[in-house]
C-alpha cells in the first residue's frame, strides 16, 4: 500500500513540475516562485487595460496529492475585491476544480481570473459597477493582509448603545458578536441582534457592513424570525449570500429552536481549502452558540434537563 501511495505522490510531483514549467513559460515575470521546496507560488494577474487598471495576486500552495486527489490551496489578494464579487470568483474557481477533478487546473484558474478582471473593467467603463472602491497606493501595498479578518475589532465592536435614524426614529438594535471558529484556514463568526420589524433587519445589515472586515467576508449568511402577535404568525426569511442552501439551513435551525424576534448572521472568510459539508456544520454551530450565549435557547445540557426553562429576552417594540 505504501508503495502505491509513493507512486501516486511521485506522479503528482511530476505533474506539478511540468505544470509549473509550462506556467513559467507562458506568464514569464508574472509567475513567481515563493518557496519551491514547499510548493508555494504566486502570479500577478491584470486585465491588460490601462484604464481602469485592475490587478489581483493569486497565491498557490500545491499539496503533495495535487492534482490526483486534492485541490490547490489558494488565496486571492485584491483590495478592491469584496463581498459578493469575491464569493462569485471563489465559486467559479471551485467549480473549475470540481469539473476537472484529477487534472492540472492552474492555467484555467488564472485565465478565469483574468476574464473576471476584464468583465469588471468593462462594467466599470459603462457605469454598471454599483460599488466602486477607491484603493490607495498604501492599500495596494498592504493588500496581502487586506482580506484577513481582524477578529479583535469585531469582538470589541459590541457597544449596546443604539443610535437613531432621523425621521424614521427607529433604533438600530444592539449587535453581539460570537466566538470565531477556524477550520483549515476558513474562519466563521456569528453576529446576533434582536429585531421586531423588517426595517430593523435592514438596519442591522447596514450597520454590520460598515465594518470593512465583515463587508469583505466571502459569505455573510443570515436568517431571522419575527413573531407577529396580532396575527399569531411569523415573518421570517434567510439569505445564502453565495453559500448555497446555508441560509435555509440556518432558518430551519431557528425554527427547530423556536426562537423569535431575533436575527443571526454568520460571516465566513474562505481560506482556500474546500471544507465540503463541514462548512454547514460550522455555520449552524456558530448560530446556535450565539443563541445560547444570548439566552434565546437552552444549551445542550439544559435541553436534556426536564426542569430547565428556555430564557427568551423580552422583545423591544419599534418606535
Amino acid at each position: 500500500m505504501a508503495d502505491v501511495i509513493n507512486q501516486e505522490n511521485e506522479g503528482d510531483l511530476q505533474a506539478q513540475i511540468e505544470e509549473v514549467e509550462a506556467l513559467s513559460s507562458i506568464y514569464g515575470d508574472e509567475w513567481c516562485v515563493i518557496d519551491e521546496a514547499s510548493r508555494i507560488f504566486c502570479i500577478k494577474i491584470s486585465n491588460d487595460l490601462e484604464d481602469p487598471k485592475l490587478t489581483a495576486c493569486l497565491q498557490i500552495i500545491l499539496p503533495p496529492d495535487y492534482p490526483s486527489a486534492a485541490p490547490p490551496i489558494y488565496q486571492i489578494n485584491a483590495a478592491w475585491l469584496r463581498g459578493l464579487e469575491r464569493a462569485k470568483l471563489a465559486n467559479s474557481l471551485e467549480d473549475i476544480y470540481v469539473e476537472h477533478a484529477g487534472e492540472s487546473i492552474l492555467y484555467l484558474w488564472v485565465e478565469k481570473m483574468r476574464d473576471f478582471l476584464v468583465e469588471k473593467s468593462q462594467c466599470s467603463k459603462i457605469g454598471e459597477q454599483p460599488h466602486k472602491v477607491n484603493v490607495t497606493a498604501e492599500e495596494e501595498v498592504d493588500d496581502d493582509e487586506e482580506h484577513i479578518p481582524d477578529l479583535t475589532t469585531l469582538r470589541l465592536n459590541t457597544d449596546p448603545t443604539p443610535f437613531f435614524l432621523g425621521a424614521n426614529d427607529e433604533e438600530v438594535p444592539p449587535i453581539k458578536h460570537g466566538t470565531p471558529i477556524t477550520d483549515r484556514r476558513s474562519t466563521f463568526q456569528s453576529h446576533l441582534a434582536p429585531v421586531v420589524t423588517p426595517r430593523q433587519v435592514k438596519m442591522v445589515l447596514e450597520k454590520l457592513y460598515e465594518n470593512k472586515k465583515i463587508a469583505s467576508a466571502t459569505h455573510n449568511i443570515y436568517a431571522y424570525r419575527i413573531y407577529c402577535e396580532d396575527k399569531d404568525t411569523f415573518l421570517q426569511d434567510c439569505e445564502d449570500d453565495g453559500e448555497t442552501a446555508a441560509g435555509g439551513r440556518m432558518l430551519h435551525l431557528l425554527q427547530i429552536l423556536d426562537v423569535r424576534n431575533v436575527m443571526v448572521i454568520v460571516s465566513r472568510w474562505y481560506g482556500g481549502i474546500l471544507l465540503g459539508p463541514d462548512r454547514f456544520k460550522h455555520i449552524n454551530n456558530c448560530a446556535r452558540n450565539i443563541l445560547v450565549e444570548e439566552g434565546y435557547t437552552a444549551s445542550v445540557d439544559e435541553a436534556t434537563n426536564p426542569g430547565a426553562k428556555t430564557k427568551r429576552p423580552k422583545s423591544k417594540k419599534a418606535k
